[in-house]
């Protein structure tokens, strides 16, 4: 692979000294993007762009062709793992994904097994590709959902408001949704680690339903199971540290047992204050955040003082500048444009801390 001609994000992952923030933003390609939503209508359905390697990197490469981003981010769905396990993943129109066969027998999860990778090759492949295509530009970043956020579809069969058949097993049989969990750990260290073999340099645990869980649940049945993710993970790959994020939706709460739980960075939602969590995370890690997505629907102007506010708040290094959450499709590609030229017209060279 050709050197990195940018690696300033993989230098603030690790707290190291930067020229200045570097940014990149969570569903940076996707239907906000009319480039993407061309690039869909010919895939014809939305699992057929994840598995095929050549549209997923013409999609991953499309805001990098637009914006002077500091990542690359994978494009594919954290729910392929569950796909190859034999669940049955389909997209509704209109209901987000579904699978056929939820896990709601009793035999069915003792019989729930780690995947072969080969089932997913499409990804690694499109890993290879897409770090082929960079050519060294910046580096890419692999991804999964955590094993609890990928329980919730598994057991619930799809989005849910309540998680109330997950929260049931929570509670009723523990013992099943640790068994759940046992195995998404194992299959979710395995994808990281193929993602990693094939080019990722950095990857992030989305752990998008975490924060829907009661203190001391969280830390049990969510939290636990990211670390030893993490513990299982390649760390080091192409002569260099393999940053590791991550992201709790909702997690403000639970800050410091997050960044003691073996990860590189910490993301942030819009809800919490970077000066609060560098105060209270005490430059373990780094943090990786936190504007508001909804914030990109204002003016351009406005997008600049929100950016200023922040960057503000974060002159030492160990600060990637992400969204709180991810993009909304309805936003105007434009205020991204002026959201990442924010960004980076601030050039404060960001010392250790």
């Amino acid at each position: 692979m050709k050197p990195l001609e940018n690696d300033t994000f993989l230098r603030a992952c690790l707290r190291q000294p930067t020229e200045y923030t570097p940014v990149w933003l969570m569903r940076q390609a996707g239907r906000y993007l009319p480039e993407y939503r061309a690039t869909r209508a010919r895939a014809g359905s939305f699992l057929a762009l994840c598995k095929s390697p050549e549209l997923a990197t013409e999609v991953t490469l499309q805001p990098l062709e637009r914006f002077p981003l500091d990542a690359a981010i994978l494009f594919s769905d954290i729910l392929t793992v569950p796909d190859a396990m034999g669940l049955g993943l389909y997209f509704a129109d209109g209901e987000g994904p579904k699978f056929e066969r939820p896990l709601r027998d009793e035999a069915v999860i003792k019989a729930l097994a780690v995947p072969d990778m080969a089932k997913l090759r499409y990804v690694f492949d499109a890993v290879s590709s897409i770090r082929s295509a960079l050519d060294g530009r910046v580096p890419l970043i692999g991804f999964s959902g955590s094993p609890f956020t990928l329980a919730c579809y598994m057991i619930e069969g799809g989005g849910s408001d309540s998680f109330s058949r997950v929260k049931t097993m929570l509670y009723d049989r523990p013992d099943l949704l640790h068994h759940i969990l046992d195995i998404n750990a194992q299959a979710v260290a395995a994808y990281l680690n193929e993602q990693i073999a094939a080019g990722a340099q950095a990857v992030q645990l989305f752990d998008t339903w975490g924060g829907t869980l009661a203190a001391g649940k969280y830390q049990e049945f969510s939290l636990a199971y990211m670390r030893r993710v993490i513990s299982l993970l390649q760390r080091e790959a192409e002569g260099r540290r393999v940053p590791v994020i991550v992201f709790t939706k909702g997690g403000g709460l639970w800050l410091e047992d997050i960044a003691d739980c073996g990860c590189d960075v910490v993301g942030l939602d819009w809800t919490v204050s970077l000066v609060d969590a560098q105060r209270r995370i005490g430059g373990k890690v780094a943090l990786q955040g936190n504007l508001d997505p909804n914030a990109l629907f204002a003016s351009p102007e406005a997008i600049e003082r929100e950016v200023a506010n922040l960057l503000e708040q974060t002159a030492k290094a160990g600060h990637v500048f992400n969204l709180g959450h991810g993009i909304s499709q309805f936003t105007d590609p434009e205020h991204v444009a002026a959201l990442v030229d924010a960004v980076h017209r601030r050039h404060q060279f960001c010392t250790a801390t």
